[in-house]
């Protein structure tokens, strides 16, 4: 029999359709959504005349062998659809295709620790009736909206959920700037405390991380710009409106992250200028060391010669006298050397 465990990770990777969510959205029932299962959402999609005001969100997992086919079969989707799921190409966008709007976005892992390659793509389709919104890894964006849902949350048109998405990403975006900027004030703390024994590894990684989600998360604004002059029939002018607002949120969040990559840059010059500071101040008493041995290892190179004419050899007096002439010029070359630092 299989344990709780196995059944919750069954059931969070799909049915055997590869479907992980569904529901039913009617708004004009005024009820919250209803949960389908891949069966009741294909006998729903082929009914011949859906409900006004009812549409379905379908959530898939890419990952199952079955989800694409699926969708082929049953949902009816703009081959534009299933072209961007394969060209490769993951920057953020939203753009029309026929009848429906295609949307590309990127988001975090439901797991995420901090590392730039924790960003996963996440593929939509909106039509009047039907959102379709697939992915191959766990994400925090989607599996928020899921919750909501869940606890009754209940959009009015298949528009505004989108819109709700969008929102929900804005919001984990958020979160992650106010993870990277704690974690830079702690830096920022220890630097200014003199504890340098960090971090500037962290530092790069937490500025890779901030560079690769502004350049996969900023939206096309030529796409969108497209997509707002000139929208589908079925989307009302107050849903274009909430989306245009949605999307402006991406530009402050994107704002914030263009700040904490300036700060992290000033942090990263600030340790590089200690660290070399400390190399010269090493790099000076090595110098200086080098200089005061320099005339004892000459004289001790020039008397220990084996040859005769060594001056003082017979001198009972010979060795402090040379000693008195190291001393001497050690004295010199430790007054030049400490003047030029001074």
């Amino acid at each position: 029999m299989p344990s709780p465990r196995d059944i919750a990770a069954a059931s969070y990777g799909g049915d055997e359709a590869g479907l992980i969510c569904g529901y039913l959205f009617d708004a004009a029932a005024e009820e919250p959504a209803r949960a389908v299962d891949s069966a009741a959402a294909a006998a729903w999609l082929q009914q011949a005349q859906q409900p006004s005001g009812a549409f379905l969100w379908l959530h898939f997992n890419l990952s199952h062998a079955q989800a694409e086919r699926w969708l082929q079969r049953h949902a009816d989707l703009s081959d534009t659809f299933f072209e961007t799921l394969k060209d490769g190409l993951h920057s953020t966008r939203i753009e029309r295709a026929d009848d429906s709007l295609i949307a590309v976005i990127n988001d975090v892992h439901f797991e995420f620790s901090f590392e730039p390659s924790d960003i996963s793509t996440l593929w939509i389709s909106v039509g009047p009736r039907l959102v379709v919104t697939a992915r191959a890894k766990p994400l925090r964006s989607v599996d928020a909206l899921r919750t909501a849902v869940k606890a009754g949350d209940a959009p009015r048109s298949t528009t505004e959920l989108l819109e709700h998405l969008l929102r929900a990403q804005a919001e984990v975006l958020v979160n992650i700037v106010r993870g990277v900027t704690a974690r830079i004030d702690t830096i920022e703390d220890e630097l200014l405390a003199g504890r340098l024994d960090h971090k500037r590894a962290r530092l790069g990684a937490m500025r890779r991380l901030l560079v690769r989600l502004q350049r996969l998360l900023a939206p096309e604004p030529a796409a969108l710009f497209r997509l707002l002059q000139r929208p589908p029939a079925w989307m009302a002018e107050a849903d274009a409106q909430e989306l245009r607002g949605s999307t402006e949120e991406f530009s402050v969040v994107l704002r914030d992250m263009g700040a904490l990559q300036e700060r992290i840059e000033l942090l990263q010059e600030e340790i590089a200028a200690n660290v070399n500071e400390d190399n010269n101040r090493s790099l000076f008493v090595l110098t200086v060391v080098t200089v005061l041995a320099l005339p004892i290892n000459i004289l001790a190179g020039l008397f220990g010669m084996n040859v005769g004419g060594i001056p003082l050899a017979e001198d009972k007096h010979g060795f402090w006298v040379v000693v008195a002439i190291v001393l001497s010029f050690t004295v010199v070359a430790a007054w030049v050397a400490f003047r030029k630092k001074r």
